[in-house]
This record gives C-alpha cells, structure tokens and sequence, in this order.
C-alpha cells in the first residue's frame, strides 16, 4: 500500500493544480484569479508548477506596466548588470552606476506559487533590447525639456558655443565677466546682454545609451533643434547671393550666416555653385534672449510744403520760395532678441544733427499740384531693404520692410496722380503713382487696397495703404519699383540706399 501513496499524492497534487489553473473561477480566490489573469499577460508565459502551504517571497519584472515573467532567481538581474556593464559601458562611463531601463522595474510579492523558470528568455529580452541605463547628468529645463548628458562640464562648452551664434564673442565675455559695455558712440550696434528664459536643474539620473548626448556636437545640436526637427538644405546654383539665398527660402541674411558659421562670413562673400547650406531656422527648446544698442543715422523729413497764395502769379502755375532740405539725427535703438530672431525695438535717444527745412511754394490757386518734385523719400518708415535689385534673377524692384512695424503704413515716395489700384495673384494689392515729370512708383503686397482711387493727387508722404503680403511673397514687405521715362530703374538712385 505505502508504494502506492506518492502516486495517490502526486494525482491529488495534479488535481489541485488543474483547479487552480483551470477556467474554473468559483473554486478560485480573487488573489488567484488575479495572478492568473496577469499570467496570462506576460510576454513569458509560465506554469505553476507547485502550490505552497505558506506563502513565499517572489520577484517580478516589468516594463511599462506589463508583466515580463516571476523570476526563479532573481539574482540573476545583478549578474546580467555587472557583464553588461563590464562589456558595454566600462570603458565610456567609468565608475558609473549601472541599472536596468527606465521602464524596467521589479516588485516582491508573497505567493503561495511555484512558477516554472523562464530567467533565461528574460535576460535575453533585456540584452536584445538593451534595456539597460547608466547613471549620468540629468539636466531638466522650467520649460519640461530633458536631457542627459555624460559629462557636465562639455555641457556648459556647448552651451556657450550655442549662445556665440547670437552674441559676439567679446561681447559675451563683457557680459560673463561683468565688465562695463563701453558706450555705442559711432554708427553701429552693440550687444548689452544675454539671458536664457528657461532655468535648469542638474540632478543625477538613469538614461539608456541612446538617450545620452555624449559630446558637444550632439549637445549643440539639440539646443539647435531640439526633438525630431527636420533639417531642409538648399543647393547653391550659379549667380546666388547670400542675400539671395535668404530671400528664397525665407530667411535674412543674417540668419543665413547664424545657422551656416562655418560656411559663411559676410553678406558679400562670393557663394561656390554646389555648396550645401543649411536653411532650418533654429527650433530651440530654449529661448537665449539678446539685447543690443544700435546707433542709426536717420532722415528727419520737414513738414509737408507750404503754400502761399500769391496773386502776382497765373493760375495754375507756381514757384518755389524755399527748397525742402531733409535733416538728420542720431537715434539710438534698444532692440531685442530671441533666438536671433528681432521681435522687439524702441527708440532710447534721438539727437538732431540737421534741422530740415520746409518747402514753400507760392502758387496762383489754391490747388495741390499733381507733379512730384523728382525728390523722393522712403515708402516706410525704419526702412530696411531685405531684398536689393537684382537680388535674385529677374528682382527688378527693392523689397522693403519697417524694421519695427511689420504692418506700418505705406506713403507716396513723391506729389502725383494715383493711375492705378488694383490686384494680381504675384504683387497682391497694389498702387502706382504718376508723379507727371517722367517718374512713376510702384507699390506691391499691400494688405488691402490703396486708400486712394484712381485719379486722386495724392502728396509726397501721405498715407496710401498698409505693408501686407497679399500676392506672392514670404513675408510682409513693400516691393518698390521707379519707372524713368518709361524704364525700370533701381530705386537706389533716387532714394539713396
């Protein structure tokens, strides 16, 4: 009879296992139903192959919540850290702690289970994966944007050589160091300040080996671009310009040589047909603030002309008592900066180094004459020419925007009959301007219509319409054209840029 009792014991034992396991839920526990159902979850599937009479102490392993298996061993996961980190992270992370992947983790459960051991394929996973990080520096921006970095001290080198494209490097030391900024005395500008919005913390943190920027490059590059930006390039083709090649895909000159420092020097610099430059705008996680001093000399223009009734002169006819001289002053501009870009400016100082003098006219009637006075005067205010004549092929016209009014006015460059207002699909709204002594102006991209209609006199600096960029164009700006007698010419020669 004894022979026969470990067979009685091993079917009652096969009996008990098969209840547990079976679908059968009102023999079950809740605990029991509950371990099943996470069983039946794993990415290992495991049997129970024995029940306890008192609970035992068991690790288990997840990632993101799911279960991955009951370890039989688990000292198993010291073992696979230690080689691990012996072959793959000795010789870049010396003395680094190692550990397994931020969405790795273990719990200890009681149980009254014995489950069948699956520590192999887990180990497995885990190196085929590599779920595994190493304890480096954590550095978290206000704004949320986190990143992880070998060595603290190559960070703060990055960091530095990133803000250098938005600040000249004397400048930066001044700033760094604390010393004074000599005053700005001559035409020009110069940087007063730099700050960053976003403040940071340094912490220690686990990170997988993907997620590490391991040198400068990589940590120039995220504070360039940040996540996932997509780079665009442009090829060179024969007779570009810098100015042209900003104009193309939307960008200042300026920016053009921000973002291509080790390609381009100057706006003049003659571009090779071939060259591959870089036309992505920084997409910053952080916001690097510039403030700059800029000293301008600038046209004071005199009051609209008078005009005196003088009844020794024929109707409809007139003489100039006093030529109009435009004046000059010195104006000194805080503008400011975030990441490159100009989004604030206003006047400091302004000091008058030539008062103008107002035109008089003496005229037999008492009306305004249509004919201009072949002297002409900016179309905006703050002019800033952000594509010259020719600046790419076929560009006969200058571009012209309001440094600090992206939508400013628009005034007539000289007295003349409006003769057109109208629209096309490439210059938008538009005016031209008869100034009946062989000048005609254009003015493309306006916002609305002109304000005039056809027909009407209009005087030299009055109002006609807004900057817009209706038409064809990449950013608001007024596309100005001078007709002489019929034929294009730059409008340099008149408005002396």
């Amino acid at each position: 009879m004894k022979k026969f009792l470990p067979v009685v014991f091993a079917i009652a034992m096969s009996l008990v296992i098969t209840l547990i396991t079976s679908g059968a839920n009102q023999s079950q526990s809740p605990e029991q139903i509950r371990i099943q159902a996470e069983l039946d979850g794993a990415v290992f599937k495991q049997e129970i192959l024995r029940v306890y009479d008192q609970p035992q102490m068991v690790t288990k392993i997840y990632e993101a919540g799911r279960l991955l298996g009951v370890l039989n061993d688990p000292a198993i996961i010291d073992e696979i850290l230690d080689k691990t980190y012996q072959e793959l992270y000795a010789a870049d992370f010396p003395g680094s702690k190692i550990g397994l992947g931020e969405d790795i983790y273990t719990t200890l459960e009681l149980s009254y289970f014995e489950y069948s051991n699956v520590d192999n394929l887990v180990v497995e996973y885990l190196q085929i994966n590599d779920l595994f990080s190493v304890e480096v520096f954590k550095i978290e921006f206000s704004n949320g944007a986190i990143i992880y970095v070998k060595d603290i001290e190559e960070f703060e080198k990055a960091k530095e050589l990133y803000l250098l494209n938005f600040i000249s490097k004397s400048a930066y030391d001044d700033i760094k160091n604390k010393r004074d900024i000599p005053p700005l005395t001559t035409y020009g500008s110069i940087d007063t300040g730099i700050n960053v919005l976003e403040s940071t913390s340094i912490t220690k943190g686990l990170a997988s080996r993907n997620k590490i920027l391991k040198n400068q490059n990589e940590i120039i590059y995220f504070l360039s671009y940040g996540y996932d930006t997509e780079i665009k390039t442009y090829t060179v083709a024969p007779f570009d310009t810098v100015e042209g090649v900003g104009y193309k895909t939307g960008l200042s000159a300026q920016q053009l040589i921000t973002i291509n420092n080790e390609k381009l020097k100057s706006t003049d610099q003659v571009l090779e047909p071939g060259l591959q430059l870089n036309v992505t705008y920084f997409n910053s996680p952080i916001s690097v603030v510039v403030t700059r001093e800029r000293l301008a000399k600038e046209v004071v223009y005199p009051p609209n002309t008078k005009y005196v009734a003088d009844p020794s002169i024929r109707e409809g006819l007139s003489k100039v008592l006093t030529r109009e001289v435009e004046g000059s002053k010195n104006v000194k501009y805080k503008e400011t900066f975030v990441n490159g870009v100009l989004i604030k400016g206003e006047s400091i100082s302004e000091t008058i180094t030539k008062q103008p003098v107002q035109e008089v006219v003496a005229y037999g009637t008492k009306v305004i004459p249509g004919i201009g006075s072949g002297k002409f005067r900016w179309p905006v205010n703050n002019p800033y020419v952000s594509c010259g004549w020719y600046c790419y092929s076929g560009h006969r016209a200058i571009d012209i925007q309001n440094r600090y009014d992206r939508y400013g006015t628009i005034y007539a460059a000289d007295r003349g009959i409006v003769t057109k207002r109208a629209y096309t699909s490439i210059g938008g709204y538009y005016v031209i301007i008869d100034h009946n002594n062989g000048y005609r102006t254009y003015y493309g991209h306006m916002a609305s219509p002109g304000y005039f209609p056809e027909g009407v006199a209009v005087e030299k600096g009055e109002a006609i319409g807004r900057i817009g960029m209706t038409g064809r164009t990449t950013g608001p700006h007024t596309h100005f054209q001078v007709w002489q007698n019929g034929t294009l010419i730059n409008p340099c020669r008149v408005l002396g840029c």
